[in-house]
């Protein structure tokens, strides 16, 4: 089971950071570069406000199925039967309200229009994910991990031969890249739905009031989490186009800034799904989850020291590669997200270390005063700063609830205080800085002198004692069987 599940791990991270790595730096690149900036940091900024209420299309429900699924196969069938209808009734709910909250916020006609087939993405998205979940609970390890990126595959060929491959006779829309996206949700729905319906055979829907009930009482302090989290994690773009005369431009240039820290985070965020099931199960034995901690932390600290560092020598030459307009306005936004991504990993380590000890009180208080302060420096900033107020609102936001979380750790798991530690990690963390500094300023290309600077920077982890090859095998192999069912 052991290596089932390393083999299956390493099949899923190969497909999401391949597929999805060529989704972000690719075709969704290529699409703003060949689009305006107002159209699409239009799409961004509707995306992110459906995104903020995406927990109503699910509750918890997949979560849910999923262990169910995985524990008791047998009742796969009548759970099906049962929670199709749900979902439906979700949607409707999901739709209402977002369309409630943008009416109120005075979006013209066609917003609303993109609006629709935005929320239809979406709906299609957690259908799939909810389908997923009963297709990883009986175990379909590699059928899962292919259904995980097959919607952004079909998104990939179906965009470069509109973009690039002269084909398309008019120029291309913002529509164009909204409709790829649902077809590609729906075909895969499509392939879910059936291979679920091999296992269950054909089904007879049914609307259980009482099952619908249990599921919210068991899953309300989850969704707020998460309902607040999407609001200072996603208020950005939907404020800067909003509360500003030329926002949907200013919402495009801060999409583009945001892109590489986006990819960045995608690698981050597959450290929580490792780390979800094994911090639970220590947590249930009583076992000591600060190796584990530190293990991660190194590991994250690395790849987030490392990113920063090059993204603030290197940012005009990185946002002059990815994009033809808007380079330099781009280019301080970026600097500033970029150091999002050092709290946003924390996160990943010590709001998952929280979620799985059930400390979601903590985390809801948390969110909230991460959603408040997010907002109202928003309010502030932006009508002064424009996207680069959304940045700095968004880094101090990050931060603090990241600071949060880890003084709540270190609280409720006794970790103690290690001053030699902490003075070793910053000593790493300035030797980053000073050895990036000097090879800037080597009379090379800057793309040899980003490899170079990368190599020496592996180099300092391992004299720092920051990245050990062992830590990467132990955080494997410490992984519970039961894990790849989240996959």
């Amino acid at each position: 089971m052991r290596k089932k599940f390393i083999i299956n791990l390493f099949f899923l991270l190969f497909l999401n950071i391949g597929i999805k790595s060529f989704w972000i730096l690719g075709v969704d690149r290529g699409v703003q570069n060949t689009v305006n900036a107002a159209d699409y940091g239009l799409y961004f900024a509707l995306l992110n406000f459906s995104f903020i209420f995406n927990i109503l299309l699910d509750f918890g429900l997949t979560n849910y199925n999923n262990r169910l699924i995985a524990q008791h196969p047998q009742l796969l069938k009548k759970h099906f039967a049962q929670l199709l209808p749900i979902k439906f009734v979700m949607a409707i709910v999901f739709s209402l309200v977002v369309f409630l909250v943008a009416i109120i916020l005075d979006y013209d006609a066609h917003s609303l229009k993109l609006l629709s087939f935005l929320c239809l993405s979406q709906f299609l998205a957690s259908l799939l994910l909810y389908l997923r979940s009963n297709i990883s609970g009986l175990q379909l390890f590699k059928t899962d991990s292919i259904l995980s990126v097959l919607d952004r595959f079909i998104v990939i060929i179906l965009c470069s031969i509109l973009l690039w491959s002269g084909l398309l006779k008019t120029e291309f829309k913002i529509e164009y890249f909204i409709f790829t996206q649902v077809f590609a949700y729906a075909f895969s729905v499509v392939v879910a739905f059936f291979i679920c319906i091999r296992k269950t055979g054909w089904i007879k829907l049914k609307w259980n009031k009482a099952f619908v009930i249990k599921i919210i009482k068991e899953s309300y302090p989850y969704a707020i989490l998460i309902l607040l989290m999407s609001f200072y994690n996603r208020a950005d773009g939907v404020m800067i186009e909003r509360m500003l005369n030329n926002g949907k431009q200013e919402a495009g240039i801060y999409a583009s800034a945001f892109r590489l820290v986006d990819a960045a985070n995608m690698v981050a965020y597959l450290f929580s799904i490792i780390l979800l099931p094994l911090f639970s199960r220590l947590i249930k034995n009583k076992e000591d989850v600060r190796p584990i901690i530190k293990i991660s932390f190194h590991l994250l600290l690395m790849l987030t020291i490392c990113f920063i560092a090059i993204s603030q020598f290197y940012g005009t030459e990185l946002m002059a590669l990815m994009y033809n307009k808007h380079i330099m306005e781009s280019e301080a936004i970026f600097r500033v997200l970029s150091f999002c991504f050092l709290p946003i990993s924390m996160t990943y380590i010590f709001g998952t270390l929280l979620t799985a000890n059930g400390s979601l009180k903590q985390l809801n208080i948390v969110a909230s005063c991460g959603m408040v302060l997010n907002i109202g420096i928003n309010l502030i900033l932006i009508p002064h700063f424009n996207a680069l107020g959304a940045a700095y609102s968004s880094l101090t936001a990050q931060t603090i609830t990241s600071l949060l979380q880890v003084i709540i750790a270190i609280k409720i798991f006794k970790i103690k205080t290690n001053y030699a530690y902490i003075l070793r990690i910053l000593l790493f963390v300035l030797c980053i800085f000073l050895t990036t500094f000097l090879i800037k300023n080597l009379n090379f290309y800057w793309m040899y002198n980003i490899i170079i600077t990368a190599l020496v920077m592996i180099v300092l982890s391992f004299i720092f004692r920051v990245f050990n090859i062992k830590d990467l095998i132990t955080l494997i192999k410490s992984s519970p069987n039961k894990s790849a069912t989240n996959f």
